[in-house]
């Protein structure tokens, strides 16, 4: 009977050390190559739309790319003016001034083939504001205000060791719900990534959309979508600079919920945006039946 129990116990303890060994393995090939890839998804400035491949979609000149569909369209809008201001004098319906339309025409033109350099510049002082506040809390605080430097400070200051881990232990589930919260995360702003650039292709649309009154919701729509993405990026160094500036210690259990609770504001930061100002949402639902974004 004693020899049965033994037994039964030494299964149970294999079976516990292949899993927290499996997990261990796996939390640390998590901490090892997704991080750098985290930082450089989230921090973003007009560095992402200089390949070549983007730039021949989007177009080198008026000639080719996005940017030869969107001219074409500017001679439909004009068309499509022309043709409504003669209806106007079969009709006696007010329409533009024909001086007013060409001048806003020209100008949403010249915005929409200069759409790609405005737009990077958009990107560029967003950019600078967020590495404005990394640099104050690596001035403050000796540390490096990125999710690298996060997941060092995650293992070293709250002990979390995925060598010896205990998945069944507090340190392991805190542990387990940190990786898959930042897993999460790397979906998220992957997401967000190719969004800002999705965005950028239809920059030009946008501008072009300014030159009718019954087309201007679109420039609308696209400027508040491309904000809310942008500003992310400022909430996330935030997020980020209070974590870093929190005060940790390995026994106190409290400094470990409020590593959870910071990057659960990171995970839901793009919803409370999307409540405040409107655009569009990054969130992916951790279940593959009810897959929303």
């Amino acid at each position: 009977m004693e020899n049965t129990l033994e037994n039964t116990t030494d299964i149970a303890q294999v079976i516990l050390d292949t899993i927290n060994t499996l997990l261990g393995n796996l939390f640390s090939s998590i901490d090892n190559n997704l991080y750098s890839i985290l930082d450089k998804i989230s921090f973003v400035s007009s560095d992402i739309l200089h390949d070549s491949y983007f730039e021949s979609i989007f177009g080198t000149s008026a000639s080719n790319g996005i940017l030869l569909i969107s001219n074409s369209l500017l001679f439909g809008f004009l068309l499509y003016y022309a043709s409504r201001y003669l209806l106007a004098h079969l009709t006696y319906v007010q329409a533009p001034s024909p001086f007013r339309f060409l001048i806003k025409l020209v100008l949403c033109g010249i915005c929409m083939n200069f759409s790609f350099f405005i737009v990077g510049i958009f990107l560029d002082l967003n950019s600078y504001v967020s590495l404005a506040i990394r640099n104050l809390g690596e001035t403050l605080w000796n540390k490096n205000i990125c999710f690298s430097e996060l997941i060092l400070t995650i293992n070293n200051q709250i002990a979390i060791d995925t060598n010896s881990l205990n998945i069944f232990s507090i340190d392991g589930l805190i542990k387990g719900i940190l990786s898959v919260s930042l897993l999460n995360l790397v979906f998220s702003y992957s997401f967000r990534y190719m969004m800002i650039k999705l965005f950028v292709l239809l920059s030009p649309f946008a501008f072009l959309s300014l030159s009718l009154p019954s087309t201007s919701w679109f420039f609308k729509a696209w400027f508040k979508n491309l904000f809310s993405l942008l500003f992310l990026q400022i909430i996330i160094s935030l997020v980020l600079l209070l974590l870093f500036s929190t005060p940790f210690s390995s026994t106190d259990l409290l400094s470990k919920f409020i590593y959870l609770g910071g990057i659960y504001v990171l995970i839901k930061a793009n919803s409370f945006i999307r409540d405040f100002i409107g655009g569009v949402s990054t969130t992916i639902s951790q279940s593959v039946k009810n897959f929303k974004i």
